[in-house]
């Protein structure tokens, strides 16, 4: 017995040696001015390769999202918009492009390469509110919140705001607490930054103005040149997309208005409150576990038992700390507030339709509004704690991820608009047209839904021309759809199938009209079968 026991009482003190050692380098790599930064980014890049990793897994039986395959047929021109949106996704994936392969691994290390930067600056935002130890807490909060991981797969203008809107709050603190005209510029750069990405930007723009007016110490920031230079800088970024905007009829805003308007009041209401339960399911997860990781430290399980609601309403109150900038954390509480119900409240007032992907780019400052709280205590072992909570829940998520999607396949196994396979569609096209007409296949016509997967896995690329919307992208001209010829592609179960077929008629009357059907096989399982209205125009019709 004694033998035995002497070994492995030497093991286990051993084992508490390393754990010691490394918490301690965990918490001292945090902190020390010099090496934090490097932590982070080491961090925001685990995260983004295991992550990147676990989407190829979970979307294995999947093609990309149309949104991502639209961002990469914008990317292949650099416009000063494309239609729908300002230019700024199209611009960064067709930067993304330039260097990785039009493939499915690449937009999810791109979505990924996105949510880490993300990471990064909400990093930043938090230095200029708590200490770093608080902030690690904060950006390994923001790795856990489900927007920055699974629900971040998919690359968009949506998806882009959580790069461009933490740059504008970043810039916003920097402005509020320097009052400068240089810091005024950077704030302005940083708002025509975040309106070249969506002009739903404009919640966090008038938020941060709001929190401005707000703030006890408005009259410093506001007396200031910072505001006033910011606002002139914005207006003045901004004038190459408006002269755009003006050339394109505003057609951005028309795509909104006939998008997004609801007449029936019950159901704008069903809807904004099914986007509030969204948000505060998706947001539960991170605070339940960084308060998982603060109570498994010994006097933090009294405390969350004792005291929660004595924590909040005294927070505001209490006077700033040593770990807490109490001033900038009035603007954060300002700034997430407002956004968290000012869309809500004007999509009610307005009827408006509400989508909970755009609660994805609003609530990044939640994490960091909790932690800001004074009367918070963040122990050392806290932050150790946390870290191992999400390695091991993404190690566990990569390890099972194949087991997911062929229980998520199982499940929705009729689901076309899933797995349906539009890339196995666009290549046989590609060699129809090359079997009919020897050259390069130039467009490809129909609604967004059907023709984006075609642009994107198609070898030649096709432009896309959507006719029956009122706000196409620009990349093709209606002269060039007759030059060049063009594939049309519809789903036959779409009711604008009758306006579609008329278009073809009027553009190539000697169109050819055939029906293809495609299913895809994916680690021998099939696929839902989908099958198509084609139509092939030759060029010069």
């Amino acid at each position: 017995m004694t033998t035995t026991s002497i070994p492995s009482a030497r093991a286990r003190a051993k084992t508490r040696v390393s754990y010691a050692r490394f918490r301690a380098w965990l918490v001292a790599s945090a902190t020390r001015p010099e090496a934090r930064l490097w932590l982070v980014i080491q961090l925001a890049i685990l995260h983004a390769v295991l992550w990147t990793f676990i989407l190829i897994n979970l979307k294995a039986a999947q093609d990309v999202h149309m949104d991502v395959a639209e961002a990469w047929g914008w990317g292949q021109k650099f416009l000063w918009g494309y239609g729908k949106h300002p230019p700024l996704s199209g611009w960064v994936a067709g930067l993304w492009f330039t260097v990785f392969p039009p493939t499915d691994w690449a937009t999810y290390a791109l979505a990924m390469a996105t949510v880490g930067t993300g990471m990064v600056i909400c990093w930043l935002i938090a230095l200029r509110v708590v200490d770093a130890r608080r902030a690690f807490l904060v950006v390994v909060m923001v790795a856990l919140y489900p927007i920055f991981n699974f629900k971040g797969f998919k690359y968009n203008p949506d998806l882009l705001q959580l790069v461009t809107l933490p740059l504008l709050v970043l810039a916003y603190l920097n402005a509020f607490e320097k009052r400068s005209w240089q810091s005024g510029v950077l704030l302005g750069l940083a708002g025509a930054l975040a309106l070249m990405t969506k002009y739903w930007v404009l919640t966090m723009i008038g938020a941060i103005g709001l929190a401005a007016l707000i703030h006890p110490e408005r009259m410093r920031f506001l007396s200031s040149p910072a505001p006033w230079v910011a606002i002139a800088t914005m207006v003045v970024a901004m004038i190459p997309h408006i002269v755009w905007l003006a050339d394109a009829h505003f057609v951005p805003l028309t795509y909104a208005g006939d998008t997004y308007s609801l007449e029936d009041s019950g159901q704008v209401h069903q809807l904004v409150t099914g986007y509030a339960l969204h948000n505060v399911a998706l947001l539960a997860l991170p605070v339940a576990l960084a308060a998982l990781a603060m109570a498994l430290v010994p006097p933090w399980f009294r405390l969350l038992l004792r005291a929660p609601l004595r924590i909040v309403t005294r927070a505001w109150a209490r006077g700033a700390n040593s770990s807490v900038n109490l001033s900038q954390a009035r603007n954060v509480w300002l700034i997430q507030i407002i956004v968290a119900v000012g869309p809500a409240l004007g999509a009610l007032a307005f009827s408006i339709y509400m989508k909970t992907d755009w609660g994805i780019s609003l609530f990044f400052l939640v994490p960091l509004a909790l932690v800001a709280i004074p009367a918070l205590r963040v122990q050392s072992a806290a932050l150790f704690n946390i870290v191992a909570i999400w390695l091991v829940l993404s190690v566990a998520t990569l390890i099972a991820s194949p087991w997911i999607a062929a229980r998520e396949m199982a499940a929705n196994a009729g689901n076309t608009a899933t797995y349906g396979a539009r890339s196995d569609l666009a290549r046989e096209l590609t060699q129809a047209w090359h079997a009919r007409f020897a050259s390069h296949w130039a467009v490809v016509a129909g609604t967004m839904e059907s023709i984006q997967p075609m642009v994107f896995y198609s070898p030649d690329h096709p432009a896309a021309f959507t006719p029956l919307e009122a706000w196409g992208s620009g990349l093709i001209s209606p002269d060039d759809v007759k030059r060049y010829g063009f594939i049309g592609v519809f789903d036959p179960a779409d009711g604008r199938l009758p306006a579609f077929e008329k278009w073809v008629s009027e553009v190539a009357p000697k169109a050819e009209r055939i029906v293809m059907t495609t299913r895809r096989f994916t680690h021998g399982k099939a696929g839902p079968s989908m099958s198509w209205n084609i139509y092939i125009a030759p060029p010069g019709n």
